[in-house]
């Protein structure tokens, strides 16, 4: 299902959450939604899923608006943090809604996930542990076979064993039915495999909308003895040095030309792929050097200083 968001703007008082925010999101993928604490993330999928109405500008999903639109609500499917379903008694009963309130709900589906998460249907909800919890917020989220489907940092009470369940889980069942999938996480270098397109946002505005490999190609990790390292490195964008005695790795921003790798070779150095982190890290620094660094795409204009998001 598409989603178009044009001017985008979600005021909480004299507060402004998103800020003129204007994208398009295809159907059929995977996208990454990544921004700091208060950049707006947790907001904009509320707006999405008719949580929330917005301020101004237009939402639409599937070309129609969202807020207050059942037709449009019962084919998107938002699961937060905190978990839908902490304020009902059994895990049947969070099913039973759940297939009640989505028209694609997959029963067997979701009998398969309850089993792979060690879920019982007879299980006290508010007894759960939070790594429970969030399992059932997975479950409900994946067998919804929502169209437009968004987790919003819904796995973290996971442990690792049960959060590479979960990535196993949803890139197999969206190879089989391809829907509109949102995922927001801190976990970035942990699930960014996942995505095909990535959103970087920012004090309420986006910075970066992005192919999740064209991105990445715009860094480089530069490796070798630390003071060739730092002769080649010169007058680039170097995002962060490390060293461990008398190697150092750099990192770098921009793309670098084949004149510049040739020199690199010369030099004895080694160029490698950079961290999705490290690029999230820098895009997103209070400095403003993103703004210098957002690159070219669907992204808005660079953030102000005066910016203010949510609480996420």
């Amino acid at each position: 299902m598409n989603v178009e968001v044009r001017d985008l703007r979600v005021d909480y008082g004299e507060v402004r959450a998103v800020d003129g925010m204007t994208f398009s999101l295809g159907e059929g993928k995977i996208y990454g939604l990544l921004g700091r604490n208060g950049s707006g993330k947790t907001t904009l999928m509320s707006v999405l899923a008719g949580f929330r109405r917005q301020s101004g500008g237009t939402v639409r999903v599937g070309g129609r608006p969202v807020f207050e639109n059942g037709k449009v609500t019962g084919e998107i499917c938002l699961i937060r943090d905190a978990g839908e379903t902490i304020d009902i008694d059994k895990v049947d009963d969070a099913l039973y809604f759940a297939e009640w309130l989505r028209p694609r709900w997959d029963a067997a589906y979701a009998n398969e996930l309850l089993e792979r998460f060690g879920l019982r249907r007879k299980m006290s909800v508010k007894a759960m542990s939070k790594g429970q919890r969030s399992a059932l917020g997975v479950v409900v989220g994946l067998a919804s076979r929502s169209p437009l489907t968004m987790f919003d940092e819904s796995y973290l009470g996971m442990d690792a064993p049960s959060r590479y369940a979960f990535y196993d889980a949803l890139l197999a069942d969206f190879m089989a039915h391809p829907r509109t999938i949102i995922l927001s996480t801190h976990l970035i270098e942990e699930y960014s495999p996942l995505f095909e397109e990535v959103m970087i946002i920012d004090r309420g505005r986006l910075v970066v909308r992005e192919e999740s490999q064209t991105l990445l190609a715009r860094g480089t990790a530069v490796t070798g003895p630390a003071d060739r390292v730092a002769e080649f490195t010169a007058g680039l964008t170097v995002l962060n040095t490390r060293r461990l005695g008398p190697t150092a790795s750099a990192t770098v921003y921009g793309d670098l030309d084949e004149a510049r790798r040739r020199k690199a070779r010369e030099a004895g150095l080694e160029l490698g792929p950079i961290a999705m982190q490290d690029l999230f890290v820098h895009l997103t620094e209070p400095s403003g050097d993103a703004a210098r660094a957002v690159p070219a795409g669907d992204a808005a204009a660079p953030h102000g200083a005066d910016q203010s998001g949510d609480a996420r």
